[in-house]
């Protein structure tokens, strides 16, 4: 049975995307059949599986207003078996668009339920703010990931998204629960990243994965090059890392 997982967390620059494009590949080299839906307008999941989005002429949003079907505009990426519903700065004017809409907040959720059963696993990547495009992701999916930085202010925001995340299950989506906290470049030369994944897992009474993704040039460098981290360098520690991540992921549904 498919399941539909949204990577959010409002605060920027928390290693959100690269876990939407790197968890996505890594399950999709695990023989997994994998949707990735980019829903950030900023389409940096789109440019770091080597989209080039000037040259995209539908994306989610057309789909979203109902203008194309999620079948035309999928592209097949450059890892076997994981597919793109791309995304760029057109999604930004959403918000206005959705305006008036019936039932705005399932717009994803009536998207993705024409190809569901057609993959293992869907992942969305949320924009870095609480919009309707965020609400929308929510309202779709099954289970929340939240990537959390290993520095001082990880848990700002936090509080307000499990807010939000609990204000949607309540209002949109019973059904939704926080899979897990994964914990971003750690850095275990610093005392502060030991700190904040033991604050984090002191405070906090939500799950938090045993993967930890350490701070890693590789993992930088590989969006650039329009390629996941097992693609561009298999035997980093960031590929590594990300093949844990997919490996409790697909355990936890056994």
């Amino acid at each position: 049975m498919t399941k539909i997982y949204a990577i959010a967390n409002q605060k920027g620059g928390v290693g959100k995307t690269t876990t939407a494009v790197n968890l996505s590949a890594c399950l999709a080299e695990a023989g997994k059949k994998i949707l990735i839906v980019d829903l950030d307008p900023q389409g940096n999941t789109s440019t770091g599986l080597g989209i080039d989005k000037a040259k995209l002429k539908n994306t989610i949003y057309n789909v979203l207003l109902s203008e194309v079907k999620l079948d035309k505009i999928l592209i097949k990426t450059k890892q076997k078996n994981l597919f793109i519903a791309p995304a760029n700065m057109d999604l930004a004017g959403s918000e206005i668009e959705f305006i008036g809409i019936e039932n705005r907040e399932y717009l994803l959720k009536t998207t993705l339920s024409e190809v569901r059963n057609n993959y293992d696993f869907i992942i969305i990547d949320c924009p870095p703010s609480l919009s309707m495009l965020t609400i929308n992701a929510m309202s779709a999916s099954d289970t929340i990931l939240v990537p959390i930085q290993c520095e001082y202010y990880a848990l700002e925001g936090l509080t307000q998204l499990i807010h939000t995340i609990n204000l949607v299950k309540k209002r949109l989506n019973p059904d939704l629960f926080i899979e897990g906290m994964v914990f971003t470049m750690f850095d275990a030369r610093t005392n502060l990243s030991i700190q904040v994944v033991e604050e984090v897992k002191h405070h906090l009474k939500e799950n938090v994965y045993k993967t930890i993704i350490p701070r890693n040039v590789r993992l930088g460098e590989a969006p650039s090059h329009g390629l996941p981290i097992n693609l561009y360098d298999s035997t980093s520690k960031g590929a590594e890392s990300y093949r844990f991540l997919a490996e409790e992921v697909i355990n936890n549904e056994i």
